[in-house]
């Protein structure tokens, strides 16, 4: 028999799938979840921790699952469901991550980036149109510390940011999200171990980190579907106010959209890769990352944090 993987972050809520859904053990498909289960809770939860990214059906219900996702993501973005607000945000948090990872393994795939492109766009009204939105999507652990699922992280809370600051340019808000889901782009193909503190990686492991947003920008620069203000983000997310990163970039030199993802990817990381709860990053952000942010991006995450 023929199998196609699926990925396991689009296997999200209590929809019932029609189709038989396989894990695949020393080269042998085993049944994990028969039709008419559904994906929701400890079962999600278990595979999570298995770090399992992939999942195997059967290539002649390929069509039946592509159904499953269109369905299941109408149902979340519509605000008048029945769907609880946690249930929609796992679904739409599952999608962004797949798209993300879409377009890190295949860059050149025009249709994967309009897709996430336009999936961005779709995204910002849900955080920001949906009071509780913000909440849900942050209570999802990054618990196989997946780098996809860091871009939703820094993302949501970039969106949030602009919100605070004003910014309501919906192409400007869509470039922001896409750039934020791509930014770690040069981290795809890297084995560097991302969940130890910046000071303390040995000097190879730093150097390789500091590369990572050139490597990422290079891999794309080439790639004519790339909006320039993405690249950008991927190129300078990194970047502080004070000079001190990798291009050496000040803020006043800085794509202002990138300057924003810096303040959110901060923010992130300490949450997960260096396990600071979130009720302490903003106060470690405010005192260990000082003059590195701005000091009005500080205060509105320290504001956003709290409000979770």
């Amino acid at each position: 028999m023929d199998y196609v993987s699926i990925r396991v972050s689009t296997l999200r809520g209590d929809q019932k799938i029609d189709f038989n859904a396989y894990i695949k053990i020393n080269e042998k498909m085993i049944l994990y979840l028969r039709r008419g289960d559904s994906f929701e809770g400890d079962r999600l939860q278990r595979l999570k921790e298995k770090k399992l990214k992939k999942m195997y059906i059967l290539t002649d219900e390929e069509i039946t699952y592509r159904n499953y996702l269109q369905k299941n993501i109408e149902v979340a973005y519509d605000n008048t469901s029945n769907k609880d607000i946690q249930t929609r945000a796992e679904i739409i948090q599952g999608a962004q991550q797949n798209n993300t990872e879409e377009v890190f393994e295949n860059p050149e795939n025009v249709e994967s980036y309009n897709y996430a492109k336009d999936a961005a766009g779709k995204y910002v009204s849900f955080i920001m149109s949906n009071a509780q939105a913000l909440t849900s999507v942050m209570k999802l652990e990054n618990t196989d510390k997946n780098i996809a699922h860091h871009g939703v992280t820094v993302s949501t809370l970039a969106i949030a940011l602009a919100q605070k600051l004003g910014i309501s340019d919906p192409k400007k808000t869509q470039l922001l999200t896409l750039g934020a889901l791509l930014h770690d782009y040069g981290h795809h193909h890297s084995s560097l171990n991302l969940s130890q503190p910046l000071d303390k990686m040995n000097p190879q492991d730093l150097a390789n980190w500091k590369k990572h947003p050139q490597t990422g920008a290079e891999k794309v620069q080439d790639k004519k579907h790339f909006d320039q203000a993405v690249i950008n983000i991927i190129a300078q997310h990194e970047e502080t106010s004070n000079g001190t990163g990798p291009l050496g970039l000040r803020e006043k030199d800085t794509d202002p959209l990138a300057v924003i993802v810096s303040s959110a990817n901060a923010m992130d990381r300490l949450i997960t890769f260096e396990g600071v709860p979130q009720a302490e990053a903003a106060k470690k952000l405010m005192i260990e990352h000082v003059g590195k942010h701005p000091l009005q991006h500080i205060q509105f995450l320290n504001e956003i944090m709290k409000g979770l």
